[in-house]
């Protein structure tokens, strides 16, 4: 059974026009330690560069409909019997989670379906593999995503995949990735060149320039232009994302990327 509630702490997003994420509660939140509200997790900062996108887009525009809309999923059952301090927790780190979705865990994939989400985060492996598998764009967040900025979204998209798609990735899967780049890429356009707090990068890690170069094309064909490119023909990523630091890398329809 999901069970969805609302936090009233916060004002609601149009779930019709919004960018819908849902993280899982061990994403967002850390282990409990016996205290009255629960430490930041992994994603921590993710969802703080979530609401700063946000932030900016409503002062570049106060009727702005175009939102992340945040779902925090949990399907522990204990967790869920003590809801209130959830919901207490997210209040105390100022966290601007929408809504909370209670669910088992044979149905939550049912849960995202039902919330219309268009981008599911994870620190599972396995959970994110059955939310693909449902036609649900997901990645993988670790805690690599604890040292990215909390002041600007940085998404890395694999042009490998784009290049050449996965025979095996289902079309609902495939369909999902364009539509977020589409939504992310119309988010882009709201800023300049310069200052942006949304940052969109394309990687390829096998081929030469022109495979590069089609992964860009391809991605401008669904609307979304890139800040940087990188092409690493055949070169280790690991280096480079130390680097760049992105807060969860994409590929059309997998649950993320393998360094």
């Amino acid at each position: 059974m999901v069970s969805t509630v609302q936090n009233t702490d916060i004002e609601q997003k149009d779930a019709e026009h919004a960018v819908v994420v849902a993280m899982t509660f061990k994403a967002v939140f850390g282990s409990d330690d016996g205290d009255d509200v629960y430490g930041a997790g992994v994603a921590f900062t993710l969802l703080q560069a979530l609401q700063t996108v946000n932030e900016r887009l409503l002062l570049e525009n106060p009727s702005e409909m175009l939102l992340f809309d945040i779902i925090l999923i949990t399907t522990d059952r204990q967790q869920q019997q003590q809801s209130d301090r959830i919901m207490s927790s997210t209040r105390h780190h100022g966290l601007q989670i929408h809504r909370f979705c209670f669910s088992c865990e044979d149905d939550f994939t049912d849960s995202l379906l039902q919330n219309k989400v268009h981008l599911f985060l994870s620190t599972d492996k396995n959970e994110t593999v059955q939310a693909a598998s449902r036609g649900v764009l997901s990645a993988l967040v670790d805690h690599q995503t604890t040292l990215c900025s909390s002041q600007q979204l940085k998404v890395v998209f694999c042009g490998d995949s784009i290049v050449q798609p996965d025979a095996d990735i289902n079309a609902a899967s495939r369909q999902a990735a364009e539509v977020f780049s589409a939504q992310l890429g119309e988010m882009r356009r709201r800023f300049g060149a310069l200052d942006s707090p949304l940052s969109i990068v394309v990687m390829t890690s096998s081929g030469g320039r022109d495979s590069c170069c089609s992964a860009l094309r391809t991605l401008r064909t669904r609307g979304l232009s890139v800040d940087e490119a990188h092409c690493l023909a055949g070169a280790p990523r690991g280096i480079i994302l130390s680097v760049l630091r992105p807060h969860f890398q994409l590929s059309d329809g997998l649950s993320g990327l393998q360094d």
